[in-house]
């Protein structure tokens, strides 16, 4: 079994030595550079909006952010951009899909929010390509239940793209946060292939209890497992063996750049679930880190 890496500059060597091309992450985040810029300045408030300092670990321009993808081997990825108000989504969705077309390794991705309209820019989005949608419940403010996403909802689930839905508690509830929430939609679209951002923290147990539910639901691992979250969401006692029940629902996320620790860390986390249990080991980090966010996405055998 191959330990994790402690560092950014081992995550290479150390995905090569799995078998693998490349990572495939598809929970991180490029933003327009004025609207990335607000976001780091929110994120330098963090002690006073979360309670703890949030140390932004990749503050640099686009062009050194795709550098550091490139040496950490994050080969294929999903830029997700999100809404925080109406009248949003349609223009931050055209900006991902020419940031993807001109990116190497970025899929094209599309966001929703309950407004009037929502339906048109993604269904534009969708017939362009987009392999993948971005909710955010918490920033959005908006109730997912809202009629003006029903549309919305079906047009994902027909497409079979999936949605990665920031819609648990952390690292703030909002109005309509909640895994509760969230799955009335579930129950109104079964076919919907949905991702829990985060795990559904700080509901991680209740997101594992979905994903038993729903077949077509799945966890993404950013912030799962590490130092920064291990107070405020820590695993379930029978993490592992939830793990081992669901290895092809589990997929690489990180948040990245706007996380307070190396882009390693989290590798190392996941790695240590692996390395902890003889029914994960070698073929689950293969599968969590390229062959189930490959599927999701449709890379086909060569992403």
């Amino acid at each position: 079994m191959v330990s994790g890496p402690l560092t950014d500059a081992d995550v290479a060597p150390w995905v090569a030595s799995l078998g693998l091309p490349h990572l495939v992450d598809l929970h991180l985040h490029f933003l327009p550079d004025r609207m990335q810029q607000k976001v780091w300045a929110y994120f330098d408030e963090a002690a006073e909006h979360y309670g703890t300092p949030w140390p932004i670990q990749y503050r640099m321009s686009e062009e050194d952010r795709l550098d550091v993808l490139r040496k950490l081997n994050v080969g294929v990825f999903a830029p997700l951009v999100y809404p925080h108000k109406p009248g949003m989504g349609a223009w931050l969705t055209e900006w991902v899909l020419d940031f993807a077309a001109r990116t190497p390794g970025a899929v094209p991705t599309a966001t929703i929010y309950a407004e009037p309209g929502v339906t048109s820019y993604l269904g534009a989005a969708l017939e362009a390509g987009a392999r993948c949608v971005k909710a955010h419940v918490q920033v959005g403010g908006y109730d997912p239940r809202d009629p003006l996403l029903d549309q919305a909802w079906g047009m994902i689930a027909d497409a079979g793209v999936p949605v990665v839905i920031h819609c648990g508690h952390g690292p703030a509830p909002g109005e309509f946060t909640g895994l509760d929430v969230f799955e009335e939609v579930l129950r109104r679209h079964p076919a919907l292939t949905a991702v829990l951002a985060h795990a559904g923290m700080p509901e991680i147990g209740l997101a594992l209890d979905l994903a038993q539910r729903y077949p077509r639901l799945h966890l993404d691992t950013t912030m799962v497992g590490v130092a920064f979250t291990a107070g405020m969401s820590p695993l379930p006692d029978d993490w592992l063996d939830r793990l081992a029940a669901l290895p092809d629902r589990i997929v690489l996320g990180t948040d990245f750049p706007s996380i307070p620790y190396p882009y390693a860390e989290q590798l190392a986390a996941i790695a240590g679930w692996a390395q902890a249990d003889d029914r994960l080991g070698e073929p689950f980090l293969r599968a969590v880190l390229h062959d189930n966010p490959s599927r999701l996405l449709r890379l086909g055998t060569s992403g």
